[in-house]
């Protein structure tokens, strides 16, 4: 595997000098960027974190920025983004980066909040030059393909190929960390669907080879996800809305419409709406309701459509109802 391996680093160190994506989070580096990256893009797609990126950084363009930020400020700013506790670790890091400076070392960047093996390992090759392979679940696909391993993705095997990547690291190591992940992401894509012609690797992957590169990786068996029923209430009384805050657990600290297993009556209901939201484990199956308030319960925060778009973070899971307070 080591010497395969080896070979590889080359061709695909070349074909993602020609080929990388232009992306926002790949010009003006600093450690601070690439951490804000690389949490941004965790679990989210390219393309939802390209325009929030730029926002993000407009209003925090440094540690020292978002440290001094308030908690409500920073969850507002990353609304939208989902799994919001990436957005509390990030405030929390850079409140350490703020007091200390950033790390300079693996154990250091791996110690700030929120940061794993992967995110380390992005941040150490791509911000600190450091070869520190950064293994997620494209990279897995990719050197799965390579070497026609037919063994289950899981943690194992991602520590056996950071380890083999640590062996083959070239002096490019941000290059070589982004090609990896560039192969995955654009061409040696998950499924049926890999672009074996444009693979910088035809000829070398073995799975090519065998010509059934989409059988790989072994995936484990998926989790049934939970469905859960829940009745969403769209409060109007006036010109305002009801929100509450939610508690510990899923979307913690964050705003919501509220929302009862059982329906409720708060008075006049003005229009209906059925919507569902993934999360990685649970479903929600939503019906929301319209509702001119009979009163205005004190048990909720109220706020006009303009006071909750500047305020108040309110997930995506709610976001087939936010046009019935914006008309």
């Amino acid at each position: 595997m080591r010497d395969l391996l080896l070979s590889a680093v080359p061709p695909v160190l070349g074909w993602f000098r020609a080929h990388r994506r232009d992306l926002p989070w790949r010009h003006g580096r600093t450690p601070y960027t690439v951490l804000v990256a690389e949490l941004m893009l965790q679990q989210t797609r390219v393309e939802a974190v390209r325009e929030r990126y730029a926002e993000f950084l407009l209003r925090f363009p440094t540690a020292e920025a978002l440290a001094r930020a308030s908690e409500e400020e920073v969850l507002k700013a990353w609304e939208g983004l989902g799994y919001y506790s990436r957005a509390r670790n990030l405030h929390a890091a850079a409140k350490r980066i703020a007091a200390e400076g950033f790390p300079s070392d693996y154990a250091g960047v791996r110690a700030l909040p929120g940061v794993g093996d992967y995110t380390a390992g992005a941040v150490c090759s791509i911000a600190l030059g450091l070869p520190v392979p950064a293994v997620d679940g494209n990279v897995v696909r990719v050197l799965s393909r390579l070497f026609a391993d037919g063994r289950v993705q899981d943690a194992e095997l991602k520590r056996e190929y950071a380890a083999l990547l640590e062996e083959v690291y070239p002096p490019e190591t941000g290059d070589f960390a982004e090609a990896l992940m560039e192969l995955g992401a654009t061409v040696c894509l998950p499924g049926g669907a890999p672009l074996c012609g444009q693979c910088p690797w035809k000829g070398l992957c073995r799975a090519e080879r065998e010509g059934n590169a989409s059988s790989y990786p072994v995936r484990p068996e998926k989790r049934e996800r939970k469905k859960v029923l829940l009745n969403v209430y769209v409060l109007r009384f006036g010109e305002e809305y009801a929100l509450r805050r939610r508690g510990e657990g899923l979307l913690a600290g964050l705003w919501e419409f509220p929302n009862y297993p059982a329906p409720r009556d708060f008075g006049e209901t003005l229009n209906t709406l059925e919507a569902k939201h993934v999360f990685t484990h649970v479903e929600w199956h939503m019906t929301g309701r319209l509702v001119a308030a009979r009163e205005r319960f004190p048990e909720f925060v109220w706020a006009d459509s303009a006071s909750i778009a500047a305020r108040y973070a309110v997930p995506s899971a709610f976001k087939a109802f936010l046009p019935w307070i914006r008309v």
